[in-house]
């Protein structure tokens, strides 16, 4: 324990993952509105033309603009997010036996669960449009829609050894995604294996990884272990303070969406989203006590988590193949944007976002939402062939 001003840290011995307590209702919560944020980014940019373009843009535009320009922010906290979740339970089951076999089949059913149907949707989708030729099967790494860009997105090879597949420019944070859950075992596995050849063979792996991997993953792994580290931190402070890092929050992250840099993760990123990573972290740190669920605040961010958190991994993957096939249906925007002087356009704008997600939310059950079940069955089945002959 240490205090630092009004903030005292409190040493968890285990990552807190307890659902009743106000620091998992907002990470919920926030996991689906960063989804829904990419969303509204994505779909904006490719309605409407740039808002550096207009020379006198209207007020309306100019506010959708700024609202729908998170998507940097919303990014990094999915690498947060999901270095608190995925490697604090890790963290939590690093002593129970078969724990890596568990974590491998607990993170591909994660991937591939999601990431193989709306592969098949987005060649679906380009063959329907025209972008896609099944008249041959192709192998070509240069090709979109190959089966080497189909077989490399599902392992995170995107943008080293073959395209974003379909053209989905969303799936570039899947191969950070993906390398950050191979190589978080590898680092912390010399520190349980006592044996010298399993440390050396488990740094050297991690060493090779990293060097063949882009150094923009290698570098916002940092952000993804940040997050990690501070799954096992509980902030102690007054409601005033808490009420004080949330506009502190707030206040960098207008900051940096109007001053900063806000396309893809690169190093002259870094440093405003490691500021704003550690402010983030302190927040929800911060949060770690029982919810209050007689507060409505509590009850609407519980209900917002419970409703948009389950599908925003599905939202976030096929948000792209969705937007494409409904540009080819609106021919007023094959080839063009909408006004943005024009109120009415606003109105196809909400009825995309509205189809998108209601689309991505049926996806969802067939699916992503199997994911308990599958993997219940894949452990099941490999405990059952891992018997020895003759064992009951």
């Amino acid at each position: 324990m240490f205090s630092f001003g009004p903030l005292t840290f409190h040493a968890l011995g285990k990552t807190n993952l307890n659902n009743g307590f106000q620091h998992s209702i907002l990470i919920s919560a926030l996991r689906g509105l960063a989804a829904v944020q990419v969303l509204a980014a994505h779909l904006r940019a490719q309605l409407f033309p740039g808002l550096s373009t207009l020379s006198d843009p209207s007020h309306w535009y100019q506010a959708l603009a700024f609202f729908t320009g998170f998507a940097h922010q919303a990014v990094v906290v999915f690498f947060l997010l999901s270095g608190w979740l995925v490697g604090g339970s890790l963290l939590n089951r690093m002593r129970e036996p078969g724990v890596m076999l568990h974590y491998a089949i607990d993170r591909l059913t994660r991937l591939w669960i999601v990431l193989i149907p709306c592969f098949v949707i987005t060649l679906m989708v380009g063959l329907y449009i025209g972008t896609a030729d099944v008249s041959h099967l192709s192998f070509s790494p240069a090709d979109e829609y190959s089966i080497a860009a189909f077989v490399g997105n599902l392992f995170g090879l995107q943008d080293m050894l073959v395209p974003r597949y379909g053209g989905n420019f969303a799936l570039w944070s899947l191969a950070n995604e993906t390398w950050y859950y191979v190589l978080f075992p590898l680092l912390v596995l010399p520190h349980l294996d006592k044996r010298p050849v399993a440390r050396m063979a488990a740094l050297g792996a991690l060493v090779v990884i990293a060097h063949f991997l882009s150094f923009r993953i290698v570098l916002y792994s940092v952000i993804w272990l940040l997050g990690v580290v501070a799954s096992r931190v509980r902030v102690e402070a007054g409601r005033g303070v808490r009420a004080g890092i949330v506009l502190a929050l707030a206040a960098l992250s207008v900051y940096f969406r109007m001053a900063g840099s806000n396309d893809i993760l690169t190093e002259k990123s870094f440093v405003q989203d490691g500021v704003f990573s550690i402010v983030f972290l302190v927040f929800l740190s911060s949060q770690q006590f029982p919810a209050d669920q007689t507060r409505m605040a509590t009850r609407l961010a519980a209900r917002l988590g419970n409703l948009l958190a389950p599908f925003s991994f599905t939202l976030y993957v096929i948000h792209v193949p969705l937007l494409v096939l409904l540009r080819h249906l609106y021919a007023p925007v094959r080839t063009a944007h909408l006004s943005p002087g024009h109120v009415a356009d606003l109105l196809v704008y909400g009825a995309f976002f509205t189809l998108i997600l209601v689309a991505a939310y049926a996806l969802y059950w067939p699916f992503e939402a199997q994911t308990p079940k599958v993997r219940k069955l894949l452990k099941r089945t490999w405990a059952t062939w891992g018997k020895p002959a003759g064992a009951a």
